[in-house]
């Protein structure tokens, strides 16, 4: 997707995107994350002024730049794509965030005291990997905040239905646990979504419709209808469990631990 191509694709969504969210709620994400959820993420992770902070897959960066002008945090965003980093670039005037294109893995060294990944955790087929990345990113006591969608693997109707499904890699939650705890991540915060997240999806998805001729002048309608189609696949699947979204906060450990916080188990959960 070329430049100009990307910024109408993003100018084609916007005013049903705006629409969708309520009030106050819409930072220029592109996902189904509610500013508040944003907010009380970053904070449950300790961003604040001066925190160094690595947001992977950062797109055109809303969330980033969002966090970066309420905390003051320090802001890389990094993206494989050049045409979101642009945009990204040319959105972010005035604030302190700096921007790269690279392909994640590998992750940045910073060391940096916080790494995001927010609603992009089920791209990577290859977990394991990843999150040796991160962690070898975080500084000690460093903070992996993130969302993921838990649940098994696409089934291969499943796989045939869903738009992109090279993307789609949900993961069962005891099994993203162990891989955490075994690159020294230790889950401190849980928080499931799912109901706030579907209803944000049915919400695109009636503000994409009410959109339809703008939106389809500008992309065709292949393009829409495989966003609806996907839309409507995390709707029906947060309504029935198939899938279940969470909220994550994971510190880098030295892997030790008292007799106590084992009882106690490997989380604090929040409803």
């Amino acid at each position: 997707m070329r430049q100009d191509e990307r910024t109408r694709y993003d100018q084609a969504l916007r005013t049903a995107r705006m629409s969708a969210y309520p009030p106050g709620e819409f930072v220029e994400q592109e996902s189904f994350m509610r500013a508040g959820e944003i907010r009380s993420l970053a904070r449950r992770a300790g961003i604040g002024p001066g925190v160094s902070v690595l947001d992977l897959c950062c797109g055109v960066a809303g969330p980033g730049r969002f966090i970066t002008a309420e905390l003051d945090c320090t802001y890389l965003g990094v993206d494989l794509d050049p045409r979101a980093i642009e945009l990204a670039r040319a959105r972010a005037a005035g604030l302190s965030c700096r921007f790269a294109i690279g392909e994640v893995p590998p992750v940045p060294r910073g060391p940096f005291e916080v790494v995001l990944l927010l609603e992009t955790m089920l791209a990577f087929a290859d977990k394991a990997a990843l999150l040796r990345e991160v962690s070898a990113a975080l500084v000690p006591g460093g903070r992996f905040a993130f969302t993921v969608e838990e649940g098994r693997p696409l089934t291969e109707p499943e796989q045939e239905a869903m738009p992109a499904a090279h993307t789609v890699w949900p993961v069962p939650l005891t099994e993203l646990v162990s891989g955490l705890s075994g690159v020294g991540l230790e889950v401190r915060w849980i928080r499931e979504c799912s109901r706030s997240h579907r209803l944000v999806a049915a919400s695109l998805i009636d503000a994409f419709l009410a959109e339809r001729s703008a939106i389809e002048s500008e992309l065709g309608d292949g393009a829409l209808d495989d966003l609806l189609t996907s839309h409507r696949r995390w709707r029906d699947w947060m309504t029935t469990g198939r899938v279940r979204k969470f909220a994550v906060v994971a510190v880098k450990t030295d892997g030790r631990r008292t007799a106590g916080e084992r009882r106690r188990g490997w989380f604090r959960s929040s409803r």
